[in-house]
């Protein structure tokens, strides 16, 4: 899922039920041939690595080459802080103290309306979420 905003409002929305590694790059690709980026913002997590990964590697590479700012935002910012699954029915949820792996439910993402509500952080790292072995 992937959004184009003008002046913060949504003014484009990209879905695709293609695997990241296959959408990003070819994507954004698209993209660049079209429009002009002012910055760039991502859900850094929690989440599926490998999504998260290719997300971060593209999305750094071109913020370095173009020099566009990146943010990371919480996945939980963009499913109203519902259930995001992890592994078959055992799902990461935010709790006040943290966060959890349990069986739960997945809630559905979506793409806001409006980027000013958003807790765009600098640090753009990725956030794996990996419970004690």
């Amino acid at each position: 899922m992937l959004g184009i905003y003008e002046n913060d409002v949504l003014a484009k929305s990209i879905i695709s039920p293609e695997k990241a590694s296959e959408f990003v790059p070819r994507i954004l690709q698209e993209l660049l041939e079209n429009f002009t980026f002012n910055e760039l913002i991502y859900a850094n997590g929690p989440g599926s690595f490998m999504g998260i990964k290719i997300s971060y590697v593209s999305l750094s590479t071109l913020s370095i080459v173009k020099n566009i700012p990146l943010f990371a935002v919480s996945a939980f910012e963009l499913n109203n802080n519902q259930p995001i699954s992890a592994h078959k029915d055992v799902c990461f949820v935010k709790k006040i103290d943290g966060i959890v792996l349990e069986k739960a439910t997945a809630g559905e993402f979506s793409l806001p309306l409006n980027l000013s509500k958003l807790n765009k952080k600098n640090d753009n790292l990725p956030f794996y979420f990996l419970s004690a072995i």
